[in-house]
């Protein structure tokens, strides 16, 4: 146990006392934690090459060294098994990005939280679910590894609701939120590829969104029918990205992708398309607001998808004509892609 370096506590050795300690401590995200204990956290360790003392990154906004030990331990804490330590290593490697822009993110009013789309054969190993009810509840590797993720903000970053993490409302997501894209159901290229890396590399991506917004088409039998629903449904005034741009997540459903694909649509043909077509009516806004917005009265409705390039495509979910929409916290923030690396 030498190579351990944080602070040990010695707590009695029951469940209340535990708990009660970390609720006190506000170490905990509301939610019963396991205990880290030194071997627990020698387990997790074990699943990763890197020393304990290595340091990921800095966590905003106190700026905690997010050293691999302090990540293993809230991958205890969270409930994840020792083979799901990879994933949380790269997707806190990923928030750390620059271009991410946590800090921002960690302090905004905005209820934002990074949302961990994971790609490669390593979905299937884990037992990573992609299908129906993606985004939970039910499924122990997205439901532990996103909660991971949040309990590092907390923990290193200090990330406390109403003092780090000044969200208004807060969010669900903000327990956890991990997915693994249906690549199997995908008619096209998955996120992973369209970034560059090879089908039998792993990967997570991580993106600032909002709670996925429900897109409902039971009726759409081609292309153009479905897509003219999600353009109305992503054209809202309230989202971050209707005035200062920036990426945005389409997670369209298994039977949506293969309407739009069998109509001899690619992901660049649904990006020009809703460039083209999602756009906000002027008479939704006061003029005070637009000026306040845009500095001027627009010349035209305004388009939801500026950049069809920063429109991100993935399939999810399982059977049923339903899609989702996850607006981000806007052009402050970029999505990052980064390798997954196992011992």
């Amino acid at each position: 146990m030498s190579d351990f370096v944080s602070e040990q506590l010695e707590v009695d050795d029951n469940f209340e006392a535990v708990q009660g300690l970390y609720l006190e401590r506000g170490w905990t995200d509301g939610l019963p934690v396991v205990p880290p204990t030194l071997e627990r956290v020698a387990d997790m360790l074990a699943a990763t090459p890197m020393q304990p003392q290595d340091i990921i990154g800095e966590i905003p906004p106190n700026w905690g060294s997010a050293t691999v030990e302090k990540l293993a331990v809230n991958a205890v804490m969270a409930g994840c098994r020792p083979e799901y330590f990879p994933v949380i290593i790269a997707s806190v490697e990923a928030i750390c990005d620059e271009a991410f822009n946590l800090y921002a993110i960690q302090a905004t009013t905005h209820p934002c939280a990074p949302l961990i789309i994971v790609n490669g054969p390593i979905c299937e190993e884990l037992g990573m679910h992609g299908g129906s009810g993606a985004f939970g509840p039910g499924w122990q590797p997205n439901a532990t590894i996103g909660r991971a993720l949040r309990l590092v903000q907390l923990n290193v970053g200090g990330a406390s609701p109403g003092v780090g993490d000044m969200s208004t409302q807060g969010a669900p997501s903000k327990y956890t939120y991990c997915v693994a894209e249906n690549e199997e159901a995908n008619p096209w290229e998955s996120l992973s590829i369209e970034r560059g890396f090879r089908s039998d590399q792993n990967t997570v991506t991580v993106m600032a969104g909002e709670p996925p917004h429900n897109i409902n088409d039971h009726s759409g039998s081609s292309a153009e029918d479905i897509l003219t629903i999600i353009a109305g449904a992503i054209s809202i005034t309230g989202a971050n990205n209707a005035y200062t741009g920036g990426e945005t997540l389409l997670a369209l459903g298994p039977e949506h992708a293969a309407t739009i694909a069998g109509d001899g649509f690619g992901k660049k043909e649904i990006r020009d398309w809703l460039h083209r077509n999602a756009r906000i009516p002027l008479e939704r806004y006061t003029e005070e607001t637009m000026i306040e917005r845009f500095l001027k009265i627009p010349d035209g409705p305004v388009p939801m998808v500026v950049d069809p390039g920063l429109l991100t495509i993935i399939v999810l979910g399982g059977p049923g004509k339903h899609s989702s929409w996850v607006p981000t916290f806007g052009g402050s923030t970029h999505s990052v892609t980064r390798e997954i690396r196992r011992a």
